[in-house]
Parts: C-alpha cells; structure tokens; sequence
C-alpha cells in the first residue's frame, strides 16, 4: 500500500480513528444504560463495524437525504447517525446492544462529542476550530476609499 500525499501513513492514520472511535463507543456505553458492549470482542467490533459503516453507507445515505439534511439545516445528520449505530448493533450481533432508537440517538451524540474532542487533542482531523483574534487597522493607518458619490454604510 503507497501512501498517498496528503496521509504518508495510512496504517498510523486508521489505527488512530479506530483509536478514537473505540474512546467514543465505549464513553457511549460507560454513560447511556441503553447501549451496552457484551465482551472485548464488542469493543474490538463495534468500533471497527461503525468506522465501516461511515467510509460506506454514510455518504450514501447524505445523498439521498440532502433535501431533508437542507431543510432541517444539518440536524438531520443526528438521526443519519443514530440510524448508523443501530445498524451497527445489528451487524455485531450480541457483542453489542443499543436499545432503540432514542438510545442510538443519545448514543450518537456521545460519540459525536467525544470524537470530534478526540480528534482536535490528537489533530488527527480535517475540521478544525480556530479561534484567532481580529486584527483593527490603527486610526492612523486607515484609508478612506470612498469617492463620496452616494449612500454608503461603513460598518
């Protein structure tokens, strides 16, 4: 496997998701009593079955959900990834259990929080959050562009 440009190490770069997201499965079922992981097996599969589940089916079910993901203005995406963990539940059979769809949405929410805090700690994400403090032009530096020819709002 080459590594590509933008990720020179591919192997390093999934251990440390897979990482992430078990963290966050595992928060998941530490504070929601509806989602329960059975054995080591669950923490080893469910983590991975997910990560799967999002590299696959997530960008389908984005696409076909784009009207409602509009109309809602992004909440949509909660359900999208409630809908994600329950079938997860499915998929590693008794190693692990979420209870409905209100605990998968507890349960997304957790895993959400957690990985995006994660993944910030360790920079192992493409979104990031900045907080830089505006730079104002002294009084002296300013310039006035304005060629006075009508209405003008400076704010």
């Amino acid at each position: 496997m080459e590594p590509h440009p933008d990720n020179p190490k591919p192997v390093q770069s999934f251990l440390k998701r897979w990482a992430v997201t078990t963290l966050a499965v595992v928060a998941a079922d530490i504070i929601c009593p509806g989602i329960e992981i059975k054995d080591l097996t669950g923490v080893i599969i469910a983590p991975l079955v997910l990560g799967l589940l999002n590299a696959f089916m997530r960008p389908l079910l984005l696409l076909l959900s784009l009207p409602l993901l509009i109309l809602t203005l992004g909440v949509f995406l909660w359900v999208i990834n409630a809908l994600l963990l329950l079938f997860t539940s499915n998929l590693a059979g008794e190693h692990f259990q979420v209870d409905g769809f209100w605990w998968a949405m507890a349960g997304a929410a957790i895993i959400s929080l957690i990985s995006m805090m994660a993944n910030a700690f360790l920079g192992g994400s493409s979104s990031t959050f900045a907080f830089k403090q505006r730079q104002h032009p002294s009084p002296r530096s300013r310039v006035d562009h304005d060629d006075d020819d009508g209405p003008v709002i400076d704010v």
